[in-house]
Parts: C-alpha cells; structure tokens; sequence
C-alpha cells in the first residue's frame, strides 16, 4: 500500500510540475538575429503586393491588361499566395512564408510537382534570392521543375523577376516577368 500511495504522489507531483511548467513563458534572451531582421523586411515587401499585376509591356494587344499575377494574404497574414495566371488552364500557385528566421517558398507547379525554395539574403534589399532546398513529386537530378527564383522590386507597383527552370539536373532556361499593379 505505501508504495502505491508514493507512485500516486510521485504521478500528481508530476502533472503539477508539468502544468505550472506550461504556464511559465519560456524565458530567453536571444535577440532576433540580423537574419531574422532582413527575413522580416523581405516578408513585408512581400505582403505589400497584394492585388492584381499585369505585364508591364505586353508583346501582343490580347495580353494587354490581362492579370498575370494574383497575390493576396491568407493565414492571419501568416503566408502570401501568388497565383500564376490565374483562371488559364496553366494556373500554378506560389506561397511564401516565414519559417523561424527563414523564408520560403512552395512552388505548385501545373508540372504536378511542389518545388521549395529558401531565400538567401543578400546585401540587396531590393532583391530576392530563392534557392532549391527540396520538394516533393520530384527527383532534381531528374525530373523538370523550377529550381530558383528571383524577384526584383523595382517600385511599390513595379517588379521584375525570373524563374529558373531545371531538367535532368541542370539548367533548361530561364523564364523572366516584369510586372505592374493593375490599377
């Protein structure tokens, strides 16, 4: 009998420790990184394209005011979505969002595979740089899919960018925008 009542202390000592455990916010005095800083500016500029873009010099009148580019918040401004053409039977969809003090990138592409990239950060602030770091539905030694990506922020209702298109392990070519907001 003593020992079961010791194991029925020692199990309710237990959950009590864990319970005022949880309570307790975790204390640290990490400072965010400079990482973090860049990551969290790059994220805000990010966000700030919200709405609809269209080519910024279009080759043929049929292009001319059409949206090439969607992007909108979701996810309590947790993530930014970009859709690719929206409505044409090529429609892809990127979503950008922050991982720690990383950023990245789901690329879902109409190749039906989810390339991810993550942003390096460089000593351009108006630049950025996504580099391959995995996905799934595809073998990069392999099979085609958009391998980096970079996005220029030329304005508020300005960018530029280019995606790098990758098959059989190397570079296939390379597809470059230059949008603005629709007004």
């Amino acid at each position: 009998m003593l020992r079961f009542k010791f194991a029925l202390v020692l199990f309710f000592g237990t959950v009590l420790l864990g319970v005022l455990a949880a309570e307790e916010p975790a204390k640290t005095d990490k400072k965010p990184s400079a990482n973090a800083k860049g990551i969290d500016a790059a994220f805000d500029r990010l966000k700030q394209l919200a709405g609809d873009w269209q080519l910024a010099n279009p080759k043929d009148e049929a292009s001319r005011g059409k949206i090439v580019e969607r992007y909108r918040l979701t996810a309590g401004g947790s993530a930014v979505v970009e859709t690719h053409f929206p409505g044409d039977d090529h429609e892809m969809v990127t979503v950008y969002h922050r991982d720690g003090d990383q950023l990245l990138l789901t690329h879902y592409c109409h190749l039906g595979n989810q390339p991810q990239m993550r942003a390096k950060m460089g000593d351009n602030k108006d630049e950025l740089v996504f580099e391959f770091a995995g996905g799934s539905n595809l073998n990069p030694a392999k099979d085609t899919h958009m391998h980096n990506c970079r996005i220029r922020f030329v304005d508020a209702d300005h960018i530029q960018g280019e995606w790098e298109l990758y098959a059989d392990g190397k570079s296939a070519g390379k597809h470059a925008f230059d949008l603005v907001r629709k007004k």
